[in-house]
């Protein structure tokens, strides 16, 4: 009663009408369950593929500690499924859902080797480089392109061409950060994906749209001069399509910057800047 009546105030502050968000979420995805929007998985997903992934190779000690483990704490064990199956009622899923039953599986793992005794150094050796270096190949080189870009971004704030700057981010939705990482009153755009609260089954977002024929869409979009952005950044995939509007707009390219070594999709392996040479140079 007190984390929900704080809860109400707080919200009644910032809102500046009474909101119960804890019903709101209940509506919007189990009511509604308009997060299929975003993509939808089948009932047994975090069993089959969640739990597997996010433990990785501590899967095999896990289970060894769930089948050694006294009754006394199988409540742990309780919490991690129940935590699990009430999160399988929805249709859309992502790892990071079921991150805060990972305390608990770990519990198990540690109890698993506690028990292995004469492997028991082979073990933790193995979980250890098996972890170590996925993790920094993850945390240090892969991907890591969302966000070393931004420094460029960032840079547009110490010079005078500040007002004039206009970023326009053509990648997947949510691909990189924003005024999170850019402390200035820049001007900012990217592609939009909200999902629909009108019941349109026809609904497309802005994300899709664009990429569904990138070239037509933004000479849709810009159809005068004076509405182009002074900077453009996308993926490296999208460069041959869209190279007529970069020539005939007078775009050059300014940075290229690593992200990944397995491009897919609307995903490319570098990220791009282009920067207008009339208006900048």
């Amino acid at each position: 009663l007190v984390t929900v009546g704080t809860s109400l105030v707080i919200d009644r502050v910032f809102f500046g009408e009474w909101v119960l968000v804890q019903l709101n979420f209940l509506k919007f995805n189990v009511l509604q369950n308009l997060g299929t929007f975003y993509g939808s998985h089948p009932w047994h997903w975090y069993f089959t593929q969640g739990l597997p992934v996010i433990l990785g190779t501590h899967l095999p000690f896990f289970i060894h500690g769930c089948v050694l483990a006294p009754k006394r704490y199988r409540i742990f064990l309780m919490a991690v499924i129940w935590t699990v199956l009430v999160y399988s009622t929805l249709s859309h899923k992502e790892f990071r859902f079921i991150y805060p039953v990972l305390p608990f599986c770990m519990f198990f793992c540690g109890y698993s080797l506690k028990h292995l005794k004469a492997w028991k150094k082979s073990a933790a050796s193995f979980l250890l480089l098996s972890n170590l270096l996925p993790a920094l190949y993850t945390g240090l080189i892969h991907q890591r392109g969302s966000l070393d870009v931004m420094s460029h971004i960032q840079q547009l704030c110490n010079n005078s061409y500040q007002s004039q700057a206009f970023v326009f981010i053509m990648m997947p939705c949510h691909s990189t950060p924003f005024y999170s990482h850019v402390h200035c009153p820049l001007k900012m755009r990217f592609l939009q994906c909200p999902p629909d609260l009108t019941g349109n089954e026809s609904y497309i977002d802005e994300a899709d749209v664009f990429y569904s024929n990138p070239l037509g869409w933004l000479n849709k979009e810009f159809y005068n001069d004076t509405l182009l952005p002074s900077h453009l950044i996308f993926f490296s995939v999208l460069e041959q399509e869209i190279s007529s509007f970069l020539a005939l707009r007078g775009y050059e390219k300014t940075a290229t910057v690593f992200h990944t070594h397995v491009p897919q999709g609307r995903v490319g392996s570098h990220i791009y800047v282009y920067r207008k040479k009339t208006e900048m140079n």
